[in-house]
């Protein structure tokens, strides 16, 4: 539960609108649920405004559908990042409104749509071989109660495609900006607008490229000055620090 629904559940019981067997019942595991494979942190939507996230990379698919149904008893909503086809056949057998994503690579669980954020948040991708990891970023968004417009494709060997999305660029409220090879385009985004821009590297590129720490580098070093940098290929990361940014 998050923190409205904690406070909530607390002033029912103060008022006498609750029994204190349902109360125990509710916050039973809670704040960290043992699971064996995995400890739960069910208070993380208390803390941070949005449930544990499962990082499914290395993961087993048991595994994983354990802690989404434990995640599940508790939040409406789930995100699972790093992850198959074949996690989401068993999981979709169990929780119907599981949806896979598969250019994200991602699973979804959404019951509660309310929007969270204040404005847009725009995703930038700058060529199609980024796809991966800017609907990565997109999606973690998405659920996490944001309205997204993406624009994809529009990297600095085009210019022209970038600047004739410069409307989309001002209507938003934070930027993810993805990009390999050099990565030089968050400061070019970066240079166009006065909000917050997530620099994402991804590790698309030839042998220069080092798997994305040539484009990581580059925007370390950009002269733009409201560009920040999150990991190689984390999306993830980056949609939920602009989720985050969204709602001050």
């Amino acid at each position: 539960m998050n923190r409205m629904e904690l406070e909530t559940l607390l002033r029912e019981f103060q008022q006498g609108n609750r029994e204190l067997a349902e109360v125990m019942a509710r916050l039973e595991g809670w704040p960290a649920q043992d699971l064996g494979v995995a400890r739960v942190d069910h208070a993380r939507a208390a803390r941070q405004g949005f449930p544990e996230v499962i990082f499914g990379a290395s993961k087993t698919t048991g595994q994983i559908i354990t802690i989404a149904r434990a995640l599940l008893e508790r939040s409406p909503n789930l995100l699972i990042t790093r992850t198959s086809a074949e996690v989401y056949a068993e999981l979709s057998a169990l929780v119907p409104e599981a949806v896979y994503h598969e250019a994200a690579r991602a699973i979804t669980v959404r019951r509660d749509a309310t929007e969270q954020g204040k404005g847009v948040i725009v995703t930038v991708c700058a060529g199609t071989s980024d796809i991966p990891v800017s609907e990565e970023a997109a999606l973690t968004c998405e659920v996490m109660g944001n309205r997204v417009e993406r624009l994809t494709d529009v990297g600095v060997a085009g210019l022209h495609r970038l600047l004739a999305a410069r409307s989309v660029l001002q209507q938003a409220r934070v930027i993810i900006c993805v990009a390999g090879m050099e990565g030089a385009l968050p400061s070019v985004v970066g240079g166009l607008v006065g909000v917050p821009v997530i620099a994402v590297p991804t590790s698309v590129g030839y042998g220069a490229a080092f798997g994305g720490l040539a484009a990581l580098l580059g925007m370390l070093n950009s002269c733009s000055s409201n560009v920040s940098v999150v990991n190689i290929d984390n999306g993830f990361g980056a949609g939920y620090v602009a989720s985050l940014i969204n709602r001050l």
